[in-house]
């Protein structure tokens, strides 16, 4: 039996964008993958903004914070998918890097950070497609 792929989403914070990415790819996989995110210099806590984007679609990050890049969080990634990060982004052995350029929802108005949710959604909905489906 194999094991299911192990998705790492990062960007700076850990507080906007791989947040969603890591709730959107996790309900998207339904278990068949799993989701991570981490931020290289992560943040207090999750952007308010982001987390009332996330509830409007039925995913409450509940007790989620961010994350640094650590031992824990790296090991076993197959795919890491890099959001703004640039320098920062992490380098890890014998996983797939993709560079997803998106707007940083920090700071933006809820019609905003809506867009960047929905763009996430899509490209997690594609990349779990071409993950999973044979």
């Amino acid at each position: 039996m194999t094991k299911n792929p192990v998705v790492l989403f990062v960007c700076v914070q850990n507080a906007g964008r791989s947040q969603m990415a890591e709730a959107l790819f996790t309900r998207a996989a339904a278990g068949r993958a799993q989701a991570r995110s981490a931020g290289s210099r992560p943040a207090r806590e999750i952007h308010p903004v982001v987390r009332e984007a996330l509830v409007e679609i039925g995913l409450d990050p509940g007790e989620a914070s961010p994350k640094g890049l650590t031992a824990d969080v790296t090991a076993g990634v197959d795919v890491v998918v890099t959001m703004g990060c640039g320098d920062q982004c992490p380098v890890i052995p014998g996983a797939r890097v993709i560079d997803w350029e998106l707007e940083d929802p920090s700071g933006q108005p809820i019609e905003k950070v809506r867009q960047v949710r929905d763009e996430i959604a899509r490209r997690t909905e594609e990349l779990v497609s071409s993950m999973l489906d044979d």
